[in-house]
């Protein structure tokens, strides 16, 4: 299962929200890269950005912070946030995101989200599958949808898709636990999907049982910048993987 930690960009800055929240902005560092090269440094090999900026105002903003890192660290980022164009994606891309992950677009706009998946591939465009009370949410957790979560998953993998974060917005930002129930039902009723599972980590223990699950990656926030899970566990964790 592979570690991902998240960083979360309001105005240059890296912070955390609680349930999406953007009232409950906490800000953990003024230098992103920074945090990036601490994570690299202890052997991750792997991140989560996304662009509340961008979530909130419909379009890429903070490019420039993930081509950056990109360009500073050899992370393998995936990059999300305010996605919603074809400029926007090139913009990403050419910004050095690995991957990116839709999750409005494919409820709003599902034929261009069709579209990037056949034109980038699926192991370049990750499904953002964000969901409370198992309703998909949209626009940066402020509207909710009537897409059940599974419907949702499964619609699009019959379209091809292959990679799935799934974030239970309850859950996140909470240090409550993430929601095992959801992902086991999820990867029991999906076939061909690579799970992450998004929302809720808050101490080391929960990580092999996602991985018994099946999950295919986790990402990390809150618990990391509060020091529930230490850059050391996960050092030992990955090391002891490979």
């Amino acid at each position: 299962m592979r570690i991902i930690p998240a960083i979360d960009i309001i105005e240059g800055k890296c912070v955390r929200l609680s349930k999406g929240d953007y009232t409950t902005k906490k800000i953990y560092n003024e230098n992103p890269l920074e945090v990036a090269k601490s994570f690299e440094d202890h052997g991750i090999q792997y991140l989560h950005v996304v662009d509340l900026d961008g979530a909130k105002s419909k379009h890429i903003v903070n490019h420039q912070v993930l081509e950056q890192i990109t360009s500073k660290t050899s992370l393998k980022i995936d990059f999300g946030g305010g996605l919603k164009s074809d400029d926007d994606l090139r913009i990403a891309f050419e910004s050095g995101a690995s991957q990116v992950t839709g999750g409005s677009i494919a409820v709003r706009q599902p034929e261009l989200f069709r579209k990037w998946l056949q034109k980038y591939g699926n192991e370049k465009i990750i499904l953002g599958a964000d969901c409370i009370n198992r309703k998909i949410a949209v626009s940066g957790w402020t509207e909710n949808s009537e897409d059940d979560v599974l419907d949702f998953i499964k619609a699009y993998e019959a379209e091809g898709a292959k990679y799935v974060i799934c974030t239970d917005i309850s859950k996140d930002g909470m240090l409550a636990g993430p929601s095992f129930v959801l992902y086991e039902e999820l990867l029991q009723e999906t076939e061909t999907i690579k799970l992450i599972a998004s929302g809720g980590i808050s101490e080391f223990e929960e990580l092999p049982k996602l991985q018994e699950l099946g999950c295919e990656g986790v990402i990390i926030g809150k618990a990391i910048y509060e020091n529930r899970i230490t850059l050391k566990q996960l050092e030992n964790y990955i090391l002891n993987k490979n």
